[in-house]
């Protein structure tokens, strides 16, 4: 299953994090009634850090609607927590999960066109965001990670608009799949040649893959998941 629909889209302005009171746009809020999608993102959202988040790669981020039972259920004492949103996501997703969808899967939504561009890479923001030293890794380690959109040609998206798929081109990545490759089978050489080679992939993983076959090594995740102190 391919095809999805919009549970929810959200905006968010810059706002103070955690006791440390970092900059983040993780705070974001529902919006009635239509949003203009540009390849920047959303109009009216807003990132704390341009430098690891927003631009034309990760225009929209996305989170499945279905992860959050998953998360009440292993943190309990966090459940207030684990509403749609909670993720910082612009996009509620209902009806499909990383497991269904393919890198570079492209969609009509609503009156904008759209392209799976990459997964969610969690930081340690995240773990101001849920009060949890740890949670960056246990979103990494669970694969429930939400992914990012470009925007291919500007338009509208409204809650409740249903997405069609219009084009597949790479149905043997699906998100899943790089999740694997990304946090699990880490340095599966065949793997990572046909990942550094796909047409789109965003330079930034480019250069991860091949500096993992060069290397045979795996970069440190440090400094992405742990809180600063």
């Amino acid at each position: 299953m391919a095809d999805f629909s919009i549970a929810g889209v959200r905006v968010g302005k810059c706002r103070p994090l955690g006791v440390s009171g970092v900059l983040s746009g993780i705070d974001k809020q529902p919006v009635s009634g239509p949003v203009l999608a540009r390849d920047a993102g959303l109009d009216g959202d807003a990132q704390g850090d341009p430098r690891h988040h927003g631009g034309p790669d990760k225009a929209l981020h996305a989170y499945p609607a279905a992860h959050y039972p998953a998360w009440t259920k292993e943190l309990p004492e966090r459940a207030a927590r684990f509403r749609p949103g909670g993720f910082g996501e612009n996009l509620v997703i209902d009806g499909a999960t990383e497991g269904d969808l393919c890198l570079f899967d492209r969609f009509l939504l609503g009156g904008t066109e759209v392209e799976i561009s990459q997964t969610r890479q969690p930081c340690w923001k995240l773990n101001l965001r849920f009060d949890l030293p740890d949670m960056a890794r246990r979103v990494q380690e669970s694969g429930r990670t939400g992914w990012y959109f470009r925007v291919i040609r500007e338009g509208v998206i409204t809650q409740g608009d249903r997405a069609e798929l219009i084009a597949r081109p790479h149905p043997d990545w699906s998100l899943a799949r790089v999740w694997r490759l990304l946090y699990r089978d880490t340095l599966d050489r065949n793997a990572l040649a046909d990942f550094a080679v796909l047409p789109g992939l965003p330079d930034r993983w480019r250069r991860m893959a091949e500096k993992r076959l060069a290397r045979t090594a795996v970069e440190d995740w440090t400094r992405r998941l742990d809180t600063p102190t």
